[in-house]
């Protein structure tokens, strides 16, 4: 293991001094190779070594860290943001996993970016605000990598590294020891080049995770393939036409492959969906921040700041009624799933290639809804556009149908990458 954690510190020497996706540590190796000797001290049976053994692991820095400051990208005190290390994070320390250090955000997970560029060219954005753990995975600087969604922050930022990325289902893992934004819709996240990294990581940090795979098999020992929906109506209007040309060529693809693809009328109402959820993340970013806030203010940068004062100005009663709206959206696709007897939502994972440059991160309006209804989602890499940056599939499933959705994902990475 000592030449792979050299070899990893060489690479980050080499590499993360322009893409920035890692927040800079004195003593980076020193300390990387101590953690790996003692874990092989700890498992010298090669049997019993555990599931994430010696995985090079980047941690979003709003999650708590043991040995590491928490910042949130932001200007204010660490030490206001002390306090026991997250629960996801620890149980990937027990499964084996190594940690390679903290991970650029943006300021409080929202807008305001990092330094972070994107590895294929690094004159445009990773995305956000889960820039540093993307591009970390992108730029082969660690295996997995945690982040976070509350709009976009999880598969925005792997469609536009070219990686996997995985938000599940809400509350699926803990939020224990992560730094709050939005209470009501903030999702941990995992990143990883494929979906067999995906999955074993999920197994370990999900919580009542079913190891078992939930394939179905037709009579003449095929694999049943997932019946999916690409959601028709204004949601998909909100992209530009050259991004819904691509994305009717990857059906086509997915046709070819013996793919059901059904066309389903679903949320017609999507500008209230957009106009609640971003109320409803300003009155809760409000709350978690208030007391920082009111004594810290000057510190904040001008978007956070924005978002802050606009939900300070959202009612007790109205935040209640915002919240219920989310269970709402949930059990409205699930009916819709139901009614049209549909497996998985197909949609882009963003409204194109990354940007050029890095003062803003991208939208994230087609990762929106799902969020708000707290459905687990995937991107799943799928080719490059028209100025070469990479693209990707959006896959959401039912609720709670976390291992069933990346069970089909096994295939569903296979066939995309043929084309």
């Amino acid at each position: 293991m000592k030449e792979y954690i050299n070899g990893l510190c060489d690479r980050i020497e080499k590499i993360d001094e322009s893409v920035q996706a890692f927040l800079p540590e004195v003593g980076r190796r020193e300390r990387l190779l101590n953690e790996a000797a003692e874990l092989e001290r700890r498992y010298l049976d090669v049997e019993k070594k555990p599931s994430l053994y010696g995985t090079l692991v980047g941690i979003k820095d709003i999650f708590r860290v043991n040995g590491f400051q928490t910042k949130a990208g932001s200007q204010l005190p660490a030490e206001l943001f002390e306090g026991t290390e997250a629960l996801c994070v620890s149980k990937l320390r027990q499964a084996g996993a190594l940690v390679v250090g903290k991970t650029v955000t943006t300021e409080f997970a929202y807008f305001e970016p990092g330094p972070t560029r994107n590895p294929h060219n690094l004159k445009h954005t990773p995305g956000g605000s889960s820039s540093g753990s993307a591009a970390a995975v992108a730029a082969g600087l660690c295996s997995v990598a945690l982040g976070t969604q509350t709009i976009g922050s999880v598969i925005r930022p792997a469609a536009f590294c070219g990686i996997v990325g995985f938000k599940p289902s809400y509350e699926r893992i803990s939020r224990e020891g992560v730094l709050e934004f939005s209470r009501t819709v903030d999702h941990v996240g995992i990143f990883s080049p494929n979906i067999s990294e995906i999955r074993k990581t999920a197994a370990v940090i999900c919580n009542t995770w079913n190891n078992k795979e939930t394939k179905l098999q037709l009579g003449d020992g095929k694999e049943e393939l997932p019946v999916l929906a690409v959601p028709e109506g204004p949601y998909l209007e909100q992209m530009p036409p050259d991004t819904l040309v691509y994305f009717e060529q990857q059906l086509a693809h997915l046709a070819n492959e013996g793919y059901v693809i059904k066309r389903v009328q679903a949320m017609p109402n999507i500008a209230k969906i957009n106009l609640r959820h971003r109320r409803l993340i300003a009155a809760e970013m409000a709350n978690a921040h208030q007391d920082w806030f009111a004594r810290y203010g000057s510190l904040y940068r001008q978007r956070t700041t924005d978002l802050i004062i606009f939900g300070q100005g959202i009612s007790e009663m109205e935040l209640a009624e915002l919240r219920k709206t989310c269970i709402e959206l949930r059990h409205t696709l699930q009916e819709i799933m139901e009614q049209n007897e549909i497996d998985l939502w197909v949609s882009p994972s963003a409204l194109g290639e990354a940007p050029v440059g890095i003062k803003a991160t991208g939208d994230p309006i087609m990762n929106l809804p799902w969020t708000q209804a707290g459905l687990p989602c995937l991107n799943i890499p799928a080719g490059k556009g028209k100025i070469g940056m990479p693209l990707g599939l959006q896959f959401c499933a039912g609720f709670m149908q976390d291992e069933q959705l990346l069970d089909w994902a096994v295939k569903l990475e296979t066939v995309i990458k043929k084309y």
